[in-house]
């Protein structure tokens, strides 16, 4: 590494720095798990049930033996798919929708305007419960359950944005060159938009994690006996009193995750601001 580059990570955010330190690492394990899981997640051990943590078992096991420390970091696999695959939808529909919506304007905003006064009456959490309840249990029916409410987040935030970006001097000047509009929206206002849109994604995959533990923990989400982190909550939540670490190791994972995409987005907030 070069000294420029060394000067340039230390003049970096922390909170930037830690945040992809922490990614990094998640998907790293995420990618190979059974490098770094000293057991199978799903290998079940009846001589060692509800085990408290010991040099064997880090983590203990779980009332079937089973291997916690595994099933957590087996688990990186599922909930950091969740991160992306329930974001990446709505992150590009809604990025489209909105810098068509805040271009053309007019009607076009009216009526999308009643669509995020509709999606946003009801709770996030209750829209996807219910549309996952209709649709059966499952991470596929839970991606499109979200995908069908969170583009409208991101459009809102874009739509915003390319009514500002539309407004200044170099998009009258791309009018006035006979650009087309697809050009002026999507080479020039959308790459000047999208910046509040990408800080709200890193965001939002925290929240995704924790979205998908809570709708695996109610068994809308990943299906036992995968290794997932709400249904490792779930399975562990009636022997809280006797073997609370069935259920507080992949939480604190859950906090770690979310923690790492919180702190990316704010020192990728940081660093763009900076650059304006």
């Amino acid at each position: 590494m070069t000294v420029m580059s060394v000067s340039r990570l230390r003049r970096l955010p922390r909170a930037f720095v830690f945040g992809a330190a922490i990614l990094i690492a998640s998907v790293i394990v995420a990618t190979f798990p059974s490098a770094f899981a000293p057991y199978d997640p799903l290998a079940m051990d009846y001589v060692n049930l509800l085990a408290p943590p010991s040099a064997a078992h880090p983590f203990g096991t779980d009332n079937f033996g089973r291997d916690v420390l595994s099933r957590v970091i087996h688990a990186y696999t599922i909930d950091m798919q969740i991160a992306l695959f329930a974001t990446l939808f709505p992150f590009i529909f809604g990025t489209i929708v909105g810098a068509i919506v805040g271009y053309v304007g007019g009607v076009t905003e009216s009526i999308f305007g009643r669509v995020v006064d509709a999606v946003i009456t009801f709770p996030f959490l209750v829209l996807v419960i219910a549309i996952v309840s209709v649709l059966g249990p499952g991470l596929i029916n839970m991606y499109i359950a979200i995908g069908v409410v969170g583009w409208v987040f991101y459009a809102r935030i874009i739509a915003a944005e390319v009514k500002v970006q539309k407004r200044l001097d170099y998009a009258d000047a791309g009018r006035a060159m006979g650009y087309t509009h697809a050009r002026i929206v999507f080479r020039h206002l959308l790459p000047n938009a999208i910046t509040p849109a990408v800080v709200y994604w890193m965001t939002d995959m925290a929240l995704a994690i924790l979205l998908g533990s809570s709708l695996g923990y109610l068994g809308l989400g990943a299906q036992p006996p995968a290794a997932e982190w709400g249904v490792q909550i779930a399975d562990g939540k009636n022997f809280m009193a006797t073997a609370w670490w069935i259920s507080v190791f992949p939480g604190f994972a859950i906090v770690l995750t979310g923690l790492g995409f919180s702190l990316l987005g704010d020192g990728l907030a940081e660093i763009l601001r900076g650059r304006k």
